[in-house]
């Protein structure tokens, strides 16, 4: 049945083109992953606090190294798109940042977010995620972006704050973490929302 709305984002907006390698500021960049980056995503999700609010973990830097070819193969299906935060200079991957449950037709995408513990409190997950946001929003088109996270997860919350993200409201028990149902602060960046105040120059 055709649709009586034409799609916000055609079909190949993301595949037509190669993934792009992105400056974050602050010596930052955002670039696609790399199967050499296996031991940094295995450190990754042996961290309790990345294991506490995403759920997984990797047994081996082989499997971490499977999961880096999906995430380097998602980018062709326009579904997800994951890149790893790294060091301008060393080329070090420090954190890892995403677009999850794309939907092109509709114009819409998800944040999604972690950064290794070596990285922390110097504003790499807020750089990261405005920059991705403005790439989204002002290069490829994408209308509004969510960025979703526990109701205990209050570093999350302020780097949505960071972010311009407005928090929308509380979807109950929306998401099942290893001790339970959570509920989840919805934010959500829109085109034509004011742009944050910005994270690539402090933190």
């Amino acid at each position: 049945m055709p649709s009586l709305i034409p799609p916000v984002l055609p079909r190949g907006t993301l595949a037509h083109r190669p993934q792009p390698t992105l400056p974050a500021g602050a010596g930052l960049i955002l670039r696609p992953w790399a199967e050499t980056d296996a031991d940094a995503v295995h450190t990754a999700f042996r961290d309790p606090t990345i294991q506490r609010w995403h759920a997984r973990e990797t047994a081996s830097a082989e499997e971490a190294r499977d999961l880096i070819r999906g995430w380097r193969a998602a980018w062709a299906e326009e579904y997800d798109a994951h890149w790893a935060v790294a060091d301008a200079t060393t080329d070090e991957a420090l954190g890892r940042v995403a677009l999850r449950e794309t939907i092109l037709a509709a114009g819409v995408t998800q944040v999604a977010y972690w950064t290794l513990p070596r990285a922390r409190g110097r504003g790499v997950a807020p750089r990261a995620v405005d920059a991705l946001t403005r790439w989204a929003l002002d290069t490829v088109g994408f209308h509004r972006i969510t960025l979703n996270h526990s109701v205990d997860n209050g570093s999350s919350c302020r780097v949505a704050d960071k972010c311009g993200y407005a928090l929308e409201g509380i979807a109950r028990s929306a998401l099942l973490h290893t001790d339970g149902w959570h509920d989840m602060h919805v934010h959500a960046r829109v085109q034509g929302d004011p742009q944050a105040a910005t994270t690539t120059a402090s933190g």
